[in-house]
């Protein structure tokens, strides 16, 4: 953090002693394969007009449908079809209730509806589960054999909103009884099971979870062999476009030289782009994944200058500098600062030149700026502040206002006036987003007192304020947390002024920071991430 000196030339710098790139410019060279993708993209086509006939058949079971479905959606290919599938549950919806009165479904099948109905932004009642208690009010004793259908009343509870006790208690049921089946059943379903309890679907990037789902369907008996390969096609092709878009960033991030004239901060570009696929995994938000990619190092840049290398009159001056943005601005600042404003300013005037309005990506960005200069002062003055001022800041610092912003560049005809309009009146659904943001971020920090950053986080404004222990502070935060998440899902059930998209862009948002901090900072520590990067972008799955 910023400390304060009267000599620059006295000034004491303390290394942060970042883990080193694990990647270095390693996929720069990748060479571009558009006869391969062109290939992929062909026979993809054929086959998703085969499924659209599977998923649109008239005679096929309504609740057959919603199965087929959640196939879709778990195999990563369900944005292939967002306007049949939004026309066959609405329709389901609407003769959900005789649906339920005249049939004796199972626990597997109405948990599957209810997921899928909730994930679309349909609110199944969740009294639908009480049919699976007794008559003391715990579930009932034969349910927990049934493996499939425990796991999807798992993965169900994680839909729920405020109030719903019974998904409350459903989640510490299955979780438990899930735990001890893991241990009971075959490899390829233990193996499932126990990485869904690491981090369920609906925390999860998308992408990761269908890669998972393709291989535990692939062991199913009752798989559709086209319905598979589907799959598989497009998660290579998706995969090849992603490696492109790496190779890009990757030679803008080597071009600039910054990792080396910057060597205090994380060279984190291809964890930055990790980052940018969560929120939306779609072809079609290319450009979008490569701006935000871009703008997440920057803030990383300037996170860690703030944060662990300027003194405090430095800081003072950078954040002086961007609020005039101008290069003018340029002469107070250390040779070091020149480099880092000259690549931020170079970052907005190239979108600029390509078209784009970048006046509130740039007030957001701004916005940022300061609320990490006020963070620095805290720290300088040795100021504790109540956790209500803490997180005020702190939702700035936490990165998901700034961040949309870049993201919504990238996606003009799609998000336009109204919707940016929305975004700006913070409703709760960006509230909770943003909150999740900076406290999962906070716990994981605070949790590992090595790995701490200098100066007040959340849990510490918390353990001040209320006098309680570090670990009563981090369960109060977490519980914060489970409740955002519940705003975010109860935001998703009603009728809104924009399109489910944009409200799943913050589903998605969240689900992101859920992977990266909920067991780890796994940015900062990316080895933790090696796997999964090594998986999602280099190793193709076999047809």
């Amino acid at each position: 953090m910023a400390i304060q000196t009267q000599n620059q030339q006295d000034v004491f710098r303390p290394s942060a002693n970042y883990p080193p790139t694990i990647w270095g410019c390693s996929f720069a060279s990748f060479s571009s394969l558009d006869s391969e993708f062109e290939s992929y993209t062909k026979e993809v086509e054929m086959l998703k007009e085969k499924m659209k006939d599977v998923l649109e058949q008239p005679t096929k079971e309504l609740m057959g449908k919603i199965e087929f479905i959640k196939l879709l959606c778990r195999l990563g290919v369900s944005y292939h079809f967002q306007n049949e599938i939004e026309d066959q549950l609405n329709h389901i919806f609407i003769h959900l209730f005789e649906l339920l009165e005249d049939n004796n479904y199972d626990l597997n099948i109405i948990a599957t509806a209810f997921q899928i109905l909730r994930e679309h932004g349909y609110k199944m009642s969740s009294d639908v589960f009480n049919k699976f208690k007794d008559s003391d009010g715990g579930f009932k004793k034969t349910i927990t054999n049934d493996v499939k259908g425990l796991l999807s009343l798992y993965e169900a509870t994680f839909f729920r909103g405020h109030g719903e006790d019974i998904l409350d208690e459903a989640l510490a049921f299955t979780r438990q009884h899930l735990e001890i089946l893991a241990e009971q059943s075959s490899p390829h379903l233990a193996n499932y099971i126990k990485k869904a309890l690491v981090l369920p679907f609906h925390r999860n990037l998308e992408r990761l979870e269908a890669k998972k789902y393709i291989a535990f369907y692939e062991e199913e008996e009752s798989k559709d062999e086209t319905l598979l390969r589907f799959a598989k096609l497009d998660y290579n092709r998706l995969q090849l476009l992603y490696t492109q878009e790496l190779a890009s960033l990757s030679r803008w991030w080597k071009e600039s030289d910054v990792a080396e004239k910057l060597d205090y901060s994380r060279d984190r570009i291809v964890e930055a782009y990790m980052w940018a696929i969560g929120p939306h995994f779609e072809p079609q938000y290319s450009v979008s994944r490569i701006l935000v990619a871009k703008f997440i190092e920057i803030l990383t840049l300037i996170d860690d200058t703030y944060d662990g290398y300027a003194t405090i009159d430095e800081v003072q001056h950078f954040t002086a500098a961007i609020e005039r943005w101008n290069i003018g601005a340029i002469d107070d600042l250390p040779e070091y600062m020149k480099i880092l404003y000259k690549f931020t300013l170079n970052f907005f005037d190239e979108m600029e030149k390509d078209g784009y309005n970048t006046c509130y990506a740039k007030e957001t960005f701004k916005e940022m700026v300061k609320a990490y200069y006020v963070e620095a002062q805290w720290f300088n003055n040795k100021y504790m502040p109540a956790f209500d001022e803490y997180m005020r800041n702190g939702l700035v610092t936490g990165g998901y206002r700034a961040i949309p912003a870049i993201t919504f560049l990238g996606m003009e005809n799609i998000v336009g006036a109204k919707e940016l309009q929305w975004v700006k009146t913070n409703p709760k659904i960006v509230r909770a987003a943003r909150l999740i943001s900076r406290l999962r971020n906070d716990i994981v920090a605070r949790e590992d007192e090595k790995k701490k950053k200098d100066g007040p986080l959340s849990v510490d404004c918390y353990m001040n304020e209320h006098g309680v222990s570090k670990e009563k502070a981090i369960e109060e935060t977490k519980r914060m947390c489970e409740n955002a998440w519940k705003d975010m899902n109860e935001d998703c059930f009603n009728p809104s002024a924009v399109p489910m998209f944009l409200l799943k862009y913050y589903v998605n948002l969240a689900r992101t920071i859920e992977y990266l901090y909920t067991h780890d900072d796994y940015y900062t520590y990316s080895s933790g991430l090696k796997d999964d990067i090594t998986s999602l972008f280099l190793e193709q799955l076999p047809l």
